[in-house]
């Protein structure tokens, strides 16, 4: 009589699908690869949204800074600001200051910067006029301005010279003054009054 024989090994047992279970490391595996999916899928964009709304925080109350500012700041106007009123600074001046007041009437640009006597004149080309346009001891800028702005054109021992560049609308008036005391650094003085 035979020996009964052992039944036989069995089978790895199959998953749905037919594929063998999964071992333990690449169950580990393929967890921490869902885990950075969801990470990147939910975190990344949420960072963007937490540094944009900073941003906007920052850019609201630099705005809110300008606006609430009364006289000449001692920062560069923006770009915008610069092709609204036609002002076109030099990109080397120096001590750039403005203010910018607004009403139902007109708005106007109050500047003043320091530049070479070599950027003055490229100054004067870009708004489309030049040097001979200057009137020596002319003081073009109002004394209504002249107060908001608070400059003072009554400095003795001053060299001033002045224009008016009436452009037709839409483009902004911009009355000019430039003290030529120092001619290797003349200061620019300049009042944009555009009408919506």
């Amino acid at each position: 009589m035979t020996p009964p024989s052992e039944p036989p090994a069995a089978a790895p047992s199959l998953q749905d699908g037919g594929r063998p279970p999964e071992d333990r490391r690449h169950r580990n595996r393929r967890r921490f690869l869902t885990l950075v999916v969801i990470v990147l899928l939910v975190g990344v964009p949420a960072g963007y949204l937490a540094i944009a709304a900073e941003q906007s925080r920052d850019s609201g109350r630099k705005s809110e800074a300008e606006a609430a500012a009364t006289g000449l700041q001692p920062i560069r106007p923006a770009g915008f600001r610069k092709r609204i009123y036609d002002l076109p600074i030099p990109a080397g001046a120096t001590k750039v200051r403005y203010y910018e007041t607004n009403n139902w009437k007109n708005s106007r640009l109050y500047t003043q910067f320091d530049v070479t006597s070599g950027r003055l004149d490229t100054f004067l080309d870009q708004m489309g006029t030049d040097r001979s346009a200057l009137r020596p001891g002319a003081v073009t800028i109002s004394a209504r301005d002249q107060k908001i702005a608070t400059w003072d054109f009554s400095v003795p021992d001053h060299l001033w010279a002045g224009l008016v560049l009436k452009q037709k609308q839409p483009l902004p008036t911009v009355d000019v003054v430039v003290d030529l005391s120092d001619p290797a650094v003349p200061r620019v003085y300049a009042v944009s009054t555009a009408k919506p």
